[in-house]
């Protein structure tokens, strides 16, 4: 128990403890009103929920047992299915591969100068920014219809996140290879293809594969706008109440997904090494 005498020993430290509780017990109160706020202004019924409850159930059971349509229908999935695969892997790949030399612009410690640093910067966020879903729709209005669209969709979406990600491996590189190639005469590029790039490749081959597995997940959504992939004819049974074919569809991409992210476990281990147990 605090006492008078230690009070009048340390004020400053019980002025602070205080002031810090009371900034504490603001912020909660202030996040609880927001969610009630919040709660109120989006209508947010528990009755509804329940009554939506009954109707999944409904949907559900229509759901069973999945129908594969087999002969054409079969085929139809299946190679919807490996579009959606290499809209993925096509995306990802290359959005990789031009963010791999543009992160060093946007690295403070490898960038020409802080007007390119800033440019690199702002560029990634506005990028970076924009879903996925919203590239496709754009691209859709440029290319038209159609996997190249879904391509293009994620290469933008995906420049923005490697790039930050990239650039941020880049910042956090350890100086002494660099400072040892610098020592010996190295020139700028020798410094950071000698001195950088062995420390972070690991780290980039790793979020390249996590991106690759994120991203088929994302190409069967921009599907549905028209984007190529399994995502349109998953539209198409939806709106046709064919739920049998929705529930293969959906069992399709549950499988593919966890096979890549499997796949891609196994790759990170292989790169960045065995986890310690």
């Amino acid at each position: 128990m605090t006492t008078d005498a230690q009070i009048a020993k340390y004020p400053q430290h019980f002025r602070t403890v205080t002031r810090h509780r009371v900034i504490t017990i603001t912020v909660l109160t202030l996040l609880l009103g927001l969610l009630i706020f919040s709660f109120y202004r989006l209508d947010f019924s528990a009755m509804r929920i329940f009554t939506g409850l009954s109707k999944l159930l409904d949907v559900t059971r229509l759901m069973f047992p999945p129908d594969p349509g087999w002969g054409p229908t079969l085929l139809r999935y299946l190679h919807a299915m490996i579009e959606t695969v290499a809209i993925a892997f096509l995306g990802t790949l290359v959005a990789a591969l031009l963010a791999f030399p543009l992160a060093s612009l946007a690295a403070r410690n490898t960038s020409i100068n802080r007007s390119v640093h800033f440019f690199a910067r702002r560029t990634f966020d506005t990028l970076r920014g924009v879903d996925t879903l919203i590239w496709a729709l754009i691209w859709i209005n440029v290319v038209g219809l159609g996997p190249f669209a879904g391509v293009l969709a994620i290469i933008c979406s995906d420049l923005g996140t490697f790039g930050k990600l990239f650039s941020e491996a880049i910042e956090a590189a350890d100086r002494k290879p660099v400072e040892g190639i610098a020592s010996t005469g190295g020139s700028r590029i020798q410094q950071i293809r000698f001195g950088i790039v062995p420390q972070v490749l690991p780290v980039f081959l790793s979020q390249v594969l996590y991106y690759f597995e994120s991203n088929t997940r994302s190409a069967t959504i921009i599907g549905i706008v028209g984007a190529g992939g399994i995502g349109l004819i998953l539209s198409e049974q939806i709106r046709t109440l064919e739920f049998q074919q929705v529930s293969f569809v959906i069992l399709m991409i549950l499988v593919t997904v966890s096979a890549i992210d499997w796949l891609c476990s196994k790759l990170r281990f292989k790169v960045i090494g065995q986890p310690q147990h």
